[in-house]
């Protein structure tokens, strides 16, 4: 079987690493790029590079990976819809629900395959977790809680950090726990000089009855990527900078020594820093989309999922504005 034909729009900060890993990717040849701007980063390595969208889909491509900036997501996806060329988009999906639920139905009334590039999903910590919260390790779900900070992105321009950052957390949040957002309610703030927010603190309810809570920002020196899930057995970590996953079990030994109980807690239960293979999140996301262009049975972000996520990241926005608890 001949090797699919894929395409790349956009080789900024992201797309560059796109490209190394559809490079090395079997079954597949990456066979041209477009970005208006040039090759700035030099990824091309004797590719065509097409100052168009249009010219790249004229290539006759199976499939193409669009990794260029969020407002320009729902123009580039309809026409590689319209082109009958199956897409993976960046996440989000598009600015607006409203521009994403164009996008989602444009590629199902063309019966192509889809899909949002949530990384998160891939990263080898978090699907553990999914699996050991599945299989009723944690027992029942009392809260889920994310920190996502770090230094501000200069290559980030057109969106603020809750459609940039914190749609990681939005998404990763309802798939590792299975249950969509009911409720959200969001205080943001400016502080960079921007149109856009660039700290967020989100709290909600999922529809499991779960507690969330979300901070990402901008305008930390600490860059950290931590899940916390909570509930009645005691409590999941996942550092998605390491890709770590450690299960703390509430306490069953009586800590006697007052010093030490003072630190560490009236009681002590184990701690386990789980140990698993940890394969590249990009090279496993696009893997999946592969697998779905073949017709194979894989785990992909569908469009319609990243709607959900754009829908929820847009509630947070309008809490945000008006200060009140939103409904989903």
């Amino acid at each position: 079987m001949a090797n699919l034909r894929v395409g790349l729009a956009g080789v900024g900060m992201m797309g560059r690493h796109h490209a190394r890993v559809l490079r090395g990717l079997d079954g597949i040849d990456l066979v041209g790029i477009a970005d208006a701007a040039g090759d700035a980063h030099g990824v091309a390595a004797g590719l065509p590079v097409h100052e168009s969208f249009d010219g790249l889909l004229e290539m006759g491509l199976d499939y193409v990976m669009i990794a260029v900036p969020t407002h320009l997501h729902e123009d580039f996806a309809l026409k590689a819809a319209a082109a009958g060329v199956h897409a993976m988009v960046e996440k989000p999906l598009a600015p607006s629900p409203e521009s994403a639920e164009r996008v989602t139905d444009a590629f199902k009334a063309a019966g192509l395959v889809g899909a949002v590039g949530h990384i998160e999903r891939y990263n080898p910590a978090l699907q553990q977790l999914r699996a050991r919260l599945a299989q009723g390790d944690l027992g029942e779900m009392y809260q889920v809680v994310t920190r996502r900070q770090g230094p501000f992105p200069a290559r980030i321009a057109d969106v603020g950090v809750v459609k940039d950052l914190a749609t990681h957390d939005i998404d990763l949040t309802a798939w590792v726990t299975q249950s969509e957002f009911a409720t959200v309610a969001a205080q943001a703030g400016f502080r960079s000089g921007r149109e856009h927010e660039d700290l967020i603190a989100i709290t909600g309810r999922l529809a499991n009855d779960a507690v969330t809570s979300h901070l990402v920002n901008w305008l930390s020196p600490i860059k950290e990527r931590l899940s916390v899930v909570t509930g009645e057995r005691g409590a999941f970590v996942a550092d998605t900078l390491t890709a770590d996953l450690y299960f703390y079990a509430n306490g069953t030994v009586q800590t006697e020594w007052d010093a030490v109980a003072g630190f560490r807690g009236v009681s002590e239960g184990d701690m386990v820093r789980f140990s698993f293979a940890k394969p590249e999140p990009l090279k496993t996301e696009h893997e999946a989309f592969r697998d779905a262009v073949l017709g194979k049975e894989a785990d992909i972000v569908t469009m319609e999922q990243g709607l959900a996520t754009v829908r929820v990241a847009n509630a947070v926005l309008e809490s945000a504005r008006s200060r009140q608890t939103v409904t989903l």
